[in-house]
């Protein structure tokens, strides 16, 4: 059996929603920032720029929306599955993502990821600033994330394998042994090596063999 370092995107991917805007949605700004999202995930908008306006709609929420945000999270059917059996046969498991640790962190924790990378949201004082500490995980970083943490664990770049759906995941993509666009937008279809258009991640199994 075959074993594969596969690597995540999480909004859409691992997860059904865009946890920025269920934090927008608390914060009253839902459409607003969903338009941005929209516009970036097509590749209309720089990724970096997007994410700086639609944070700074989050400015005054109380830190304790990171716990409500994740429990109303919805892990994509399958995905426990297909970790549970991508460890079984001996494989890795990442995910990578434009959103935001706080809340991929205990996501994390929960399906039993082996690596896991994204955005930290500021927080003063118990109040969201609006503002992103450090450099910001966009398609650059994704990409190097999955050949650093390919090279920590000793799986060659024809093991490794990146799941996305936006424009953010392509040099992602791009760098994997296998691509796979799920539930993606039409830029990313267009360059993925496998498209699954069943919401339903256990299709990645039959593909991986496992």
């Amino acid at each position: 059996m075959s074993k594969f370092f596969v690597v995540f995107d999480v909004d859409s991917t691992l997860i059904e929603d865009e946890v920025i805007e269920l934090l927008a949605d608390v914060a009253g700004k839902r459409d607003e920032v969903a338009a941005v999202t929209e516009r970036a995930m097509a590749g209309e908008l720089d990724f970096a720029e997007s994410l700086i306006q639609r944070v700074a709609t989050l400015e005054g929420l109380p830190e304790k929306v990171f716990k409500d945000v994740f429990e109303k999270i919805t892990v994509t059917k399958g995905a426990k599955e297909l970790i549970h059996r991508i460890h079984e046969a001996g494989g890795r498991v990442g995910a990578v993502s434009g959103g935001f640790t706080q809340v991929l962190t205990p996501l994390a924790d929960e399906l039993g990821l082996d690596f896991a990378r994204a955005n930290e949201l500021e927080v003063v004082d118990g109040k969201l600033t609006g503002k992103v500490v450090g450099a910001i995980v966009d398609k650059q970083a994704k990409a190097k994330s999955l050949l650093e943490w390919a090279d920590r664990i000793s799986f060659k770049q024809a093991q490794t394998v990146a799941v996305g759906d936006g424009a953010n995941d392509l040099e992602m993509m791009s760098w994997a042994g296998l691509s796979v666009a799920f539930n993606a937008k039409p830029i990313v279809k267009a360059s993925a090596d496998i498209v699954i258009e069943k919401n339903d991640l256990m299709q990645l199994a039959e593909v991986l063999g496992i």
